[in-house]
C-alpha cells in the first residue's frame, strides 16, 4: 500500500461574478453570530499543512505570520511556500480571511496563519515531510493545526509527531477523507485526531465522504467559496474558486476553534489556556445532531450558538420531575 500522502481529487469552479460577501459555509456554522461575543480568533495561531498559500492575497495577506516549505518545490527552499496548487489557499481562505469590506470572509478573520507546505505543486507530499512540519509547529508554539490531506496508510512517525502535538496542547483537525466508502484515511482515523465529515448546504451528508467511527463532526464541504491564488485564476481582481470536499469542511472547524478558543480564555471566562480535551470538549459542544450516522457525522454539524439555543430551550422547557413518581 502506498504511504504517499495526497489531496483527494478536487475540481475547482471558477467564479464570474464580483465577490463582496460571507461565504454559507461561515453563515451555516453561525460564525458571524459568534463574531457578536466581540471574537475573531485574535491571538490564536493556526498552522496549515497544505500545498503553500498565496501570501500577496488581498484577503489574506495580513493574516499571514510566516511559513516555510517542507517539499520539493522550488528546490526544496525553505523560505519558499508558494502555492501552486490552489488548494492550501482555499483553505486558509476558510479559516481565516479577513475581514476588510470586500472579497471573502472567514471563520476566525483575526487569527494568525503559519503556512506550512507539505504538499507539492501536484498536490502529493511524503509522510516526513508532515513530520517534519509537524514538529516545526510544535516548536513554533501554534494552538491549531490543519490538514486537509489524507492517505491510505499509516505511518508511524507521523503518528508519534501527532500525539506529540496533542501533548503539548495542540489540537490537530483533519479532512475525514472524500472516498465515498468506509475505508480509513490517515491522519484523520488516529484517534490523537479531530476528523471533520462533510455536508451540503441542506445539511445533508456528501456523496463523497469516507465514513467511519473515527469521524467526530461535520460541517459544510460542498461548493465551498474561497479564496484562490491571484496567478492561478482568469481574472486577478476575483482571485477565488468554489470547490467541494472534506478539505473544506476541515478548516471551517479549525476557525471555529480559533473562535472558541479566544472566547474561552478571556479574562471574562476561564481566563486561563485551555488544554487539548477541553478545547476540543467546547467544540463537541457547538454542535448539533443531523440525524444521520455517526459514522457520517459523529457529534453532529458544527454550529456555534448550540449551547445558546440549548440554554433558551432550558428556560421554557424545564423538566416534568413528577412523570415518574
Amino acid at each position: 500500500m502506498s504511504d504517499a500522502v495526497e489531496l483527494q481529487p478536487f475540481e475547482a469552479a471558477d467564479v464570474s461574478r464580483h465577490i463582496k460577501e460571507i461565504p454559507k459555509g461561515i453563515q451555516m456554522i453561525q460564525a458571524p453570530a459568534f463574531w457578536e461575543k466581540g471574537s475573531y480568533g485574535r491571538g490564536v495561531k493556526i498552522a496549515v499543512l497544505d500545498t503553500g498559500c498565496d501570501k500577496d492575497h488581498p484577503d489574506l495577506k495580513d493574516r499571514i505570520i510566516g511559513g516555510r516549505n517542507f517539499t520539493d518545490d522550488d528546490e526544496g527552499s525553505k523560505d519558499s511556500f508558494k502555492d501552486y496548487n490552489g488548494h492550501g489557499t482555499h483553505v486558509a481562505g476558510t479559516i481565516a480571511a479577513t475581514k476588510n469590506d470586500k472579497g471573502v470572509v472567514g471563520v476566525a478573520p483575526e487569527a494568525s496563519l503559519l503556512i506550512l507546505k507539505v504538499l507539492n505543486r501536484e498536490g502529493s507530499g511524503r509522510p516526513e515531510w508532515i513530520t517534519e512540519a509537524i514538529n516545526y509547529a510544535i516548536v513554533q508554539k501554534v494552538h491549531i493545526i490543519n490538514m486537509s490531506l489524507s492517505a491510505g496508510a499509516e505511518h508511524e512517525d507521523m503518528h508519534e509527531a501527532i500525539k506529540r502535538a496533542v501533548d503539548k496542547g495542540i489540537i490537530v483537525v483533519c479532512a475525514a477523507g472524500n472516498t465515498g466508502n468506509k475505508a480509513k484515511r490517515f491522519p484523520a482515523a488516529y484517534n490523537e485526531c479531530t476528523s471533520v465529515g462533510a455536508v451540503d448546504f441542506s445539511g445533508n451528508k456528501a456523496i463523497f465522504l469516507t465514513e467511519n467511527e473515527e469521524v467526530d463532526l461535520t460541517a459544510p464541504g460542498v461548493n465551498v467559496l474561497s479564496c484562490y491564488p491571484l496567478d492561478l485564476i482568469p481574472d486577478r481582481s476575483e482571485p477565488y474558486k468554489v470547490i467541494s470536499g472534506t478539505s473544506m469542511s476541515s478548516p471551517h472547524v479549525a476557525g471555529a476553534l480559533a473562535l472558541v478558543l479566544s472566547f474561552y480564555q478571556s479574562k471574562e471566562q476561564f481566563n486561563r489556556p485551555l488544554t487539548e480535551d477541553e478545547l476540543y470538549a467546547q467544540i463537541v459542544k457547538c454542535t448539533i445532531p443531523l440525524g444521520g450516522p455517526k459514522t457520517a457525522e459523529g457529534n453532529g454539524l458544527l454550529y456555534l450558538t448550540a449551547p445558546e439555543l440549548l440554554a433558551e430551550y432550558w428556560k421554557t422547557n424545564k423538566p416534568d420531575l413528577s412523570q415518574y413518581s
